[in-house]
């Protein structure tokens, strides 16, 4: 993925110095507010940057649990929220990044590591489920998105 960041950043590089700050920074803005918005509906539909499917979650024996079992859960439903994802642009940048402490889980999930699900519990291994990440048609999107701007 960085190399396809390279070949982005690299062709986009010349096409944005031509833009005033405050146009680069209006440019940034909507780009990062899109984008928050196709992470949120790929995370909804519980796929990676690649199109294929996040690995299921792990089956629970819930046979001794009392009360309502919930099955089938999506993973993931408040971390998709505005609230957690946040969207960023300024002249420089434009950022798409997970905020406060949800951060830690968000990591954990994007590089497949090892943590607990819930204190005393033992250590885990996590599968890799990308959250943030950057397709073909986002970064076809981006593209486009800097050519209209510039059209104007």
């Amino acid at each position: 993925m960085s190399d396809q960041l390279d070949d982005l950043s690299s062709w986009l590089t010349p096409l944005i110095s031509r833009l005033q700050p405050t146009e680069r920074s209006q440019l940034a803005r909507t780009i990062a507010q899109q984008l928050r918005r196709s992470q949120q509906q790929r995370i909804t539909a519980q796929r990676n940057p690649d199109g294929s499917a996040y690995t299921p979650r792990k089956q629970r024996d819930l046979r001794g649990k009392v009360g309502r079992i919930k099955r089938k859960a999506k993973m993931f439903t408040k971390l998709r929220t505005a609230r957690y994802i946040q969207a960023r642009g300024n002249a420089s940048e434009a950022t798409v990044s997970f905020a406060g402490r949800i951060t830690r889980i968000a990591r954990v999930h994007q590089y497949g590591l090892r943590d607990r699900a819930e204190k005393g519990a033992p250590d885990v291994q996590y599968p890799q489920r990308q959250l943030l990440g950057l397709s073909a048609t986002e970064q076809a999107f981006i593209r486009d998105q800097l050519l209209a701007h510039l059209a104007n």
